[in-house]
């Protein structure tokens, strides 16, 4: 540190919040209620009693919690104590933890009671794992089996002796985020204390946060970090609503109490809020942040007749989350609700902290601005990875070319704003015509009966593949697929129709909210040997 030069971190952030609000609500979860002057000093007693555990600079330190008061913590108090943290997906298998643990060489692991079956058959076989500990949460307490060490042994391994909120090196590792793996082993995602500090404030400026923002934790922490809100929220001194489980009664109930006025999550989230029986239309503007999968213009409409106001974002683990923003202009405003929607609908530009997006071809050269000529989605900067855990060809793919291949496909329209049109994996290609499925799944949700939808491709004789969609109705709703097939042919080309729909009662998802297209795939290609594309 020089008199012109600070390293950044976020940890800061938390110290200022302390000190400016000091009595202010930061975290409430039940009947509990966490002041931001509470929330520096347990961050400070956990970083206390990681390093009185035996943590030290560098060393990996896992969460496996849900969305409670304690993981928040974690995300101030695992690098004030100089470790990273390793927040782990709370529905992944034994198998998965197993591998995530002993891939990022973890030494410590606090685990939620409710979660100890997921660890305890591999407890004992850890690699690298000294301790693990157990935080039994009243709200569930599971079956009280867990480690034999309680969160209340760790924290009294604490003190209260105050900590210097900086660090000595903004690139160090802050946290790594374990992609989902569905096309091989998980990759470790590494964050960097600069990244990390710089995305929040775009966060805060995107989705326009303030000291009077009430945020609800529907997004899993474990996810990109939240997509860097436990930094972002703290940062500007809002308070955090905790919970659970994401449910639509339980949303809607902490919405009504506590007047929640921002809350993330994917388009499938969003759906579930307001499709759920006890969803209103309120009577203020909550700002809604979408991303994980393009949000079609119909659910965008029907946010905005609910009284949500959507800030689309996109990104990816390896960009600390968002990375664009459907930047609003107020010409929308007079254009037919439906055109504006349309609008909406697409990745956008770059954020604030972010470099701009580019949209290129197999040799790197940008793509024409025609909103029609498809590329690779490539970024860079400091919103993008420090790079993949312990895994240098990983990384080296990743950055080929000097740029960050995000394998989703787009176009650039002639005002700039990039249209994300399917990962390249989805893409399906049918007598030699690329499919955007996004765009068949967009058609077939404006129908007014379906609740969700999800198209892939699936084995033709005559053309090698072909579309197909899965569909969710709404409860109290009908139609046939013959009927739905022909909704979809009135909005787009009729080649692009699926010849078949299956009407489920669900689609496979992750625990953000994705749909897992693989799983649908490998249904329909079973016994037809390899499909095209696996992932």
């Amino acid at each position: 540190m020089t008199v012109g030069h600070t390293e950044l971190t976020p940890l800061a952030f938390l110290r200022r919040s302390a000190e400016v609000y000091p009595d202010k609500a930061a975290i409430v979860y039940g009947e509990r209620r966490v002041s931001y002057t509470d929330f520096a000093a347990e961050a400070g007693r956990v970083a206390h009693a990681l390093r009185g555990s035996g943590v030290g600079p560098g060393d990996r330190v896992a969460y496996l919690l849900p969305n409670v008061p304690e993981m928040l913590v974690a995300h101030f108090a695992v690098p004030l104590a100089g470790a990273v943290l390793v927040a782990i997906n709370t529905r992944l298998s034994t198998e998965e933890v197993r591998y995530i643990l002993d891939h990022s060489g973890s030494t410590v692991l606090v685990v939620d009671a409710a979660l100890w079956p997921v660890v305890a058959p591999v407890a004992d076989e850890l690699a690298t794992v000294q301790e693990i500990v157990t935080l039994v949460d009243p709200a569930a307490p599971g079956d009280g089996i867990g480690s034999g060490t309680t969160y209340d042994d760790l924290l009294a391994r604490g003190s209260d002796e105050p900590w210097v909120w900086e660090v000595d090196d903004e690139d160090r590792a802050l946290s790594i985020n374990y992609t989902s793996g569905t096309t091989g082993k998980p990759k470790g995602v590494q964050y960097t204390h600069r990244g990390a500090y710089l995305n929040s404030f775009g966060e805060v400026v995107h989705s326009a946060h303030s000291p009077d923002s009430v945020y609800l934790w529907t997004l899993p922490m474990f996810h990109c970090n939240g997509w860097c809100t436990p930094w972002a929220v703290t940062a500007i001194g809002g308070t955090h609503v905790c919970l659970r489980e994401v449910r639509g009664d339980t949303i809607w109930t902490l919405i009504g109490e506590h007047g929640v006025t921002h809350l993330n999550g994917a388009p499938t989230v969003v759906t579930t809020i307001m499709n759920a029986a006890e969803a209103v239309r309120l009577d203020y503007q909550l700002v809604v942040t979408t991303a994980g999968a393009p949000p079609s213009p119909t659910t965008i409409l029907q946010m905005e007749r609910m009284g949500f106001r959507i800030v689309h974002v996109y990104g990816l683990t390896e960009t600390y989350g968002p990375y664009s923003v459907n930047q609003y202009q107020r010409a929308w405003d007079d254009l037919h609700p439906e055109e504006r929607a349309a609008l909406q609908a697409r990745q956008g530009v770059d954020m604030i902290q972010t470099d701009a997006l580019r949209v290129v071809d197999e040799n790197m050269a940008d793509v024409p601005h025609d909103g029609a000529t498809m590329g690779e989605i490539v970024m860079r900067g400091n919103n993008v990875m420090a790079g993949y855990y312990n895994d240098p060809e990983g990384t080296e793919k990743a950055f080929a070319g000097g740029w960050f291949h995000s394998g989703d496909l787009g176009v650039v329209h002639p005002d700039g704003y990039v249209e994300l049109r399917d990962r390249a994996k989805d893409v399906v290609i049918s007598g030699g015509e690329n499919i955007s499925t996004v765009e068949v799944e967009q058609a077939v949700v404006s129908h007014p009966a379906v609740l969700e939808a999800a198209v892939v491709g699936v084995p033709d004789e005559q053309w090698g593949e072909r579309p197909k969609a899965f569909v969710v109705l709404k409860r109290g709703e009908q139609a046939t697929p013959d009927e739905l097939i022909e909704h979809v042919k009135s909005k787009i080309a009729r080649y692009k129709a699926p010849r078949d729909v299956e009407i489920v009662d669900e689609l496979p998802k992750t625990s953000t909210g994705k749909v897992q297209k693989f799983e649908l795939r490998e249904k329909e290609w079973a016994g037809h040997g390899p499909s095209r594309i696996r992932g």
